[in-house]
């Protein structure tokens, strides 16, 4: 069971991020966007949108400079109130997500306009993100010091996994909850390519090798009428 858990999952989830966001890149081009309904209602999208995004991108670029830098954080973490003060900002960016998000889940429910143009996709994808963010910060509130174990638990698991020898072992016996919020990030993963969470990874590249157009604007007003308005 831990086989299919924390080895296929992960890789099935990967699979699919990779073959099918490659193929929807492919065929549907113009939909790697994120599909802004900012022009139907500006107010509550602003106090939804700005802490949800400070909030979730300051956590992951945590999570991803732990990953890649485990000493240099290791070193950083060693100092216990360093680690209490990370460990204390990790939980207000935390919460700051949540509330952006639950934000970001009433102005769909609640907006008639908004709601018109939500697809199902677009539900599951705020359910599923709102799940992992409530676990997320349930896992730094109950198991505390996160910042710190991380690096001999889920940093080791996941540099496996790009070695393609995983080692089940350092996750396996960690409390069904972390566990949990460790496979609901690949869920996500898995999703990623489905939902309008494509366009994060749609950079503008196009635009730095071709060539610029030329824009015909056409006058649409009757210059004499305007002409005789004026004498």
């Amino acid at each position: 069971m831990n086989t299919v858990l924390f080895v296929g999952i992960p890789y099935i989830a990967l699979f699919l991020a990779i073959v099918v966001g490659f193929y929807r890149f492919a065929v549907d081009r113009y939909s790697y966007s994120s599909f802004s309904s900012q022009f139907l209602e500006s107010k509550t999208l602003f106090w939804g949108v700005v802490p949800w995004h400070y909030g979730i991108v300051t956590i992951l670029t945590v999570h991803l400079f732990a990953f890649l830098f485990p000493g240099v954080w290791a070193m950083f973490t060693a100092d216990p109130m360093r680690l209490a003060v990370i460990e204390v900002v990790g939980l207000a960016l935390a919460a700051m997500s949540i509330i952006g998000l639950v934000v970001l889940f009433i102005r769909r429910a609640s907006d008639a306009r908004a709601s018109v143009v939500t697809t199902t996709m677009d539900w599951l994808l705020l359910i599923a993100l709102l799940i992992q963010v409530v676990m997320g910060f349930w896992v730094a509130f109950v198991y505390r010091w996160g910042s710190d174990w991380y690096l001999n638990t889920a940093a080791p698991w996941m540099l496996s996994l790009l070695t393609l020898s995983p080692k089940i072992d350092v996750v396996s016996v960690l409390p069904w909850q972390v566990q949990l919020h460790l496979l609901w990030g690949f869920v996500l993963l898995g999703l990623f390519p489905f939902t309008r969470l494509v366009h994060i990874a749609g950079w503008p590249i196009a635009y730095l090798v071709s060539r610029p157009s030329l824009q015909v604007v056409i006058w649409n007003r009757d210059r004499k009428s305007q002409y005789h308005q004026q004498l």
